[in-house]
């Protein structure tokens, strides 16, 4: 059984400065003030539209992202439909043999210590889970059988597409105190990497 912790993966890097540009161009169509593009003019543009509300703009770029969480956590996450999602399957894929190496992955729960007792019962749990999944493997279920006893805590990996317009819906539902703790946990990680990429589309969601 191997536990770890949930990660983030900017699938391509992109070019920041391009990407403002892109969207500067687009939103100026709007106005037709194309005359106005200077060298340094998108960030207070874009700044100046979602001020505004006028966040249709900014669907013309979009991000991806590999994320490896739990299977509780992508279950929320699919719930934002303007988007891409590709899942690893635990009907397809045989956790009993080949690259898994007949064990389990399962991801920490972000808000229990090591020595927390109830995260003492959930790695037991977890044990017996894996244990049984591979008894049933075994005596001959398929993975698609045997996946029926599999919990929220199994580890997935999920690739991940939306426009900037849908991850600012998703980063401001998602970071917010109310947040599931393990969704919240991800959501962060995703805030992270596109405030410090895109300031100027992000920096005013404050988690």
């Amino acid at each position: 059984m191997k536990i770890i912790e949930a990660s983030v993966e900017l699938v391509e890097d992109f070019d920041a400065a391009a990407v403002m540009k892109k969207l500067e161009r687009a939103g100026r169509v709007c106005y037709k003030s194309e005359g106005n593009i200077k060298a340094d003019s998108a960030e207070k543009f874009i700044r100046g539209i979602i001020k505004r509300g006028h966040e249709s703009v900014i669907e013309h770029a979009s991000v991806s992202f590999k994320i490896i969480c739990d299977r509780g956590v992508t279950h929320e996450l699919v719930r934002h439909r303007l988007a891409s999602y590709s899942q690893e399957s635990s009907r397809f894929c045989d956790y009993s043999a080949g690259k898994f190496g007949g064990e389990l992955t399962f991801i920490k729960p972000c808000f229990w210590s090591d020595d927390d007792e109830n995260f003492l019962l959930w790695k037991e749990t977890m044990a017996r889970l894996e244990k049984n999944y591979l008894a049933m493997r075994a005596n001959g279920a398929k993975p698609e059988e045997a996946r029926s006893i599999l919990p929220n805590s199994l580890k997935t990996e999920i690739f991940v597409t939306m426009n900037l317009r849908e991850l600012r819906h998703f980063l401001k539902l998602r970071t917010a105190a109310a947040a599931h703790p393990q969704m919240r946990e991800v959501a962060l990680k995703i805030y992270k990497i596109l405030a410090e990429k895109l300031p100027a589309v992000f920096d005013d969601i404050q988690p």
